[in-house]
């Protein structure tokens, strides 16, 4: 362990992150001071102060915390005392109820510290004393006891209520005793089961991402509430792992989840969740920074720098006129909550990171602040922060004339987050987002209820998002409710009915077999592997950008892991898996269009099953004025209610066969926690179909979004060069470029371009000039090698990893992807 930890610390040194935390601190004085003031910052990022919480932009916050603290206390003046603290929160089995009591005594606790809340709140010793008791009582019947706590979600136990409790004591300064603290510290402590000796373990599977930047976040409170400098100390140590960029070929303790180079975010190991445990994160270490601001614990300003990547290389990219994109949000997607909720919390995050930022950076901080507010077709409602300290920080962004309101990305731009298998292109009408699986990434994430019905979200889902509208009625929780999960938006799926896990496991939320050698339990690694998050089997996903504002796209559909493993014969007879279609797709992402080509496409060998390709689903109101018109070759949706339209060229094979259907579901459909609300959606649907026992098919579409009736009539904009199995390319005269992504070894040769085996090639030529962007989407290569046929041309700019040679009859590119996780590479030449 000593050996691992030396090494991470010195991968965290030469980052430069090592050097945020001091060597040490000089004095006793010098460390109760320093706790004193994060104890106060604590307070006041949670309570606000007197001056902020006088201001009418915060008079929301004030109320909305005054009527949740009086609510919670006409519940704990109701409760039986037999089994429950507040009514109808019954205690004893339920580790969710647990969770939720002691967070409703930390909303109690934080009205009394809240300037601006009525007297009889604020400051009342009463109310603290009845928050104590409380403490007490749950410490006593329903927590200390170690031998029957750690009952249903480890969450609950290692993070949930030591956030609760940990802030709850922070609230309560004084008026908890010394033993009271002390007592829940050891308890806190002894339920890090996941961890070593009561403390973190950074080769925990547990203890990783936004799951440690929590826990540590509560160590860190915990240690300045004793004056404990071991404690403190080691909590910002193992935090500063998080700002530490994930290198895939030198892990540290074993751990991918975290912040890669392209700007990807992975938590739980492959899952894709930027929307979720990202924000999460990016929240966490923000409010740390702001809590040990004057400390003297740490030096901020060495961290900001990363954060500020975070936000423009990571998040800017996925939210879309205020809207946090599906692809990056786990089983997320199933909750009720919208992505513009998503967005708010980030948006709260970049208002607190520029305040601790300066010059340039705080500017364009505070400038994306004021686009996401101006392009947002949803009221961003501040009294949802967490501080009133970020309101008012809020309010004076946006009023302040000084500050323009501009986006951190450019008007076009693509993005290949090869390392979570998803890629996002943009423009200033729309904006496109591809969810892709393989042997790194997970197909989907399905967890405690949530994303019921989630088999093909990683299988080529694409989520085509219109400019000016409001995406809770084209997205969103209903979308999943209402399109089928076979038919989503650019998946190919077998026919067959698919069991959710309650519906194939007697109810249960989780695969249950703790008798075999795999030992299925909620929590297991094998759980992970097989039921919630399992991966695909092959290693084509990716592509390659050119000058960041064109994408080309490659993904191979496989079986996932656990059918692989269920064939083996390493998984219980009783395990159900299910087999995957056949189908090598490419996107080709321009300006009006992306141009989609599947080839291969159908069942797989021996399954017997008819397969649908849904080439686009779209849904709209159940009131709107939906119209779907047809013509030799293309399709035209449109919203007039909402002025939007996506048309649909045919560019190769099969005609595809539109429909608009009327569906009407509950949400509980996709989450088992979900109210109980119908949704009625107009769900239209393109797709291509094959009977059981067909041959594979290829085709290709443009989808055209925005397009008016006579665009798609008279489009003619890309043409497709190759479509197999072995490569897949496109030309479009236009705008000069060819995209070509290739999937097999050999040589391949397209439209004056060859290729050596796999790979993803986008070339553009304008005037004397080329330009060229290369990409390995297995990432498994050491070199990919291409030969532009024609004039020789030499190296202008470009990657160092691309050398140029001339050779006959054209001009040779050796391309070092050796580890390069799929990473394009560019080069710019001239003859």
């Amino acid at each position: 362990m000593e050996i691992t930890r030396r090494r991470l610390l010195s991968v965290l040194a030469a980052s430069g992150v090592l050097a945020a935390v001091p060597t040490q601190w000089a004095s006793a004085a010098q460390l109760a001071d320093g706790a004193a003031r994060l104890l106060a910052n604590a307070t006041e990022m949670f309570a606000g102060t007197t001056e902020s919480n006088a201001r009418k932009e915060t008079a929301d916050k004030l109320a909305a915390i005054e009527k949740t603290a009086r609510t919670n206390l006409a519940a704990m003046d109701a409760a039986s005392g037999d089994g429950e603290l507040f009514k109808g929160v019954p205690l004893g089995s339920s580790d969710p109820n647990l969770n939720t009591t002691y967070q409703r005594v930390y909303e109690i606790a934080l009205a009394t510290r809240t300037p601006g809340i009525s007297p009889d709140l604020y400051g009342s010793s009463a109310v603290r004393g009845r928050v104590v008791d409380a403490l007490t009582w749950l410490h006593e019947k329903y927590y200390g006891d170690q031998s029957k706590g750690y009952y249903g979600n480890w969450f609950t136990w290692e993070i949930g209520v030591s956030q609760h409790v940990s802030r709850t004591l922070v609230l309560l300064g004084d008026a908890a005793s010394a033993e009271l603290t002390t007592t829940y510290i050891a308890s806190m402590d002894a339920y890090l089961r996941s961890g070593k000796n009561g403390d973190v373990d950074l080769d925990s599977r547990f203890h990783t991402g936004a799951n440690l930047a929590d826990i540590t976040t509560n160590r860190i409170l915990q240690g300045a509430l004793t004056g404990d400098e071991a404690r403190i100390r080691k909590a910002l140590t193992d935090q500063l792992t998080v700002f530490a960029t994930i290198d895939p070929y030198d892990l540290q303790h074993g751990v991918t989840d975290g912040h890669y180079a392209d700007g990807s975010f992975i938590q739980h190991s492959s899952v894709a969740y930027t929307g979720s445990y990202g924000k999460g994160l990016l929240t966490r270490v923000v409010q740390t920074l702001k809590l040990l601001d004057g400390t003297g614990f740490a030096y901020g300003d060495e961290l900001i720098p990363t954060v500020q990547k975070w936000v423009r290389d990571g998040f800017a990219p996925l939210i879309f006129e205020g809207w946090m994109m599906e692809a990056v949000k786990g089983r997320a997607v199933s909750r009720t909550a919208s992505g513009y909720t998503d967005s708010a919390v980030v948006v709260e995050a970049v208002v607190d990171l520029a305040s601790l930022s300066s010059g340039d950076a705080a500017t364009a901080l505070a400038s994306y602040v004021k686009h996401i507010r101006g392009t947002s077709k949803a009221s961003l409602d501040p009294a949802t922060f967490v501080s009133p300290l970020s309101i008012v920080r809020y309010a004076d962004i946006l009023a302040d004339s000084s500050v323009p309101a501009a986006d951190l990305n450019p008007p076009a731009r693509s993005v290949a987050f090869n390392a979570m298998d998803r890629t996002v292109h943009r423009r200033p009408g729309y904006a496109f987002a591809l969810s892709r699986s393989s042997s790194r990434i997970s197909k989907y994430e399905y967890m405690s209820g949530e994303n019921l019905l989630p088999w093909f979200q990683g299988d080529g889902a694409h989520y085509l998002y219109l400019a000016g509208q409001d995406q809770t009625q084209a997205f969103g929780v209903d979308y999943f409710t209402t399109v089928s999960p076979y038919g989503l938006a650019g998946v190919t799926a077998p026919v067959e009915h698919r069991g959710s896990v309650p519906e194939l496991y007697g109810g249960k939320l989780f695969y249950d077999n703790p008798g075999h050698p795999l030992n299925f339990t909620a929590s297991s690694e094998s759980q992970n592997k097989y039921v919630y998050f399992p991966t695909a089997t092959q290693a084509y996903s990716g592509g390659a950008v050119l000058d960041d504002t064109y994408g080309a796209v490659g993904w191979v559909a496989s079986d996932d892991v656990p059918w692989r493993d269920k064939r083996a014969g390493l998984l219980p007879e009783d395990f159900v898996a299910y087999r995957s279609a056949r189908a090598t797709k490419s996107w080709f992402l321009l300006d009006d269009e992306i141009v989609v080509l599947a080839a291969g496409v159908g069942d797989a060998p021996g399954g017997g099953r008819a397969v649908t390709t849904t080439v686009d689903a779209r849904v709209a109101p159940a009131g709107d004025a939906v119209t779907v018109a047809e013509g030799d070759g293309w399709v035209r949706w449109a919203d007039g209610t909402r002025d939007a339209a996506v048309g649909y060229v045919r560019l190769a094979g099969p005609e595809a066969k539109a429909r608009l259907d009327t569906v009407t579901r509950s949400r509980r459909v996709v989450r088992t926690t979900n109210p109980d609300t119908t949704v009625t959606r107009q769900v239209f649907s393109l797709t291509v179909e094959q009977a059981a026992g067909a041959k594979p098919v290829s085709f290709a579409y443009a989808l055209l979004p925005n397009a008016s009736e006579s665009a798609v009539r008279a489009y003619k904009g890309a043409r497709v060069l190759a479509n197999t199995s072995r490569m897949q390319a496109v030309a479009h005269d236009g705008l000069g470029l060819t995209g070509a992504n290739t999937f097999t070894s050999g040589a391949h040769r397209t439209a004056g371009l060859d290729v050596e085996g796999p790979a993803s090639v986008l070339v553009r030529r304008r005037g004397g000039e080329v330009t060229v962007a290369v990409s390995d989407p297995t990432t498994e290569r050491d070199t990919v090698t291409l030969v532009l046929r024609g004039r020789r041309l030499r190296k202008a700019d470009g990657d160092d990893a691309v050398r140029v040679t001339a050779v006959p009859g054209g001009t040779r590119l050796d391309v070092d992807t050796h580890h390069a996780y799929g990473r394009s590479f560019g080069v710019r030449l001239s003859g």
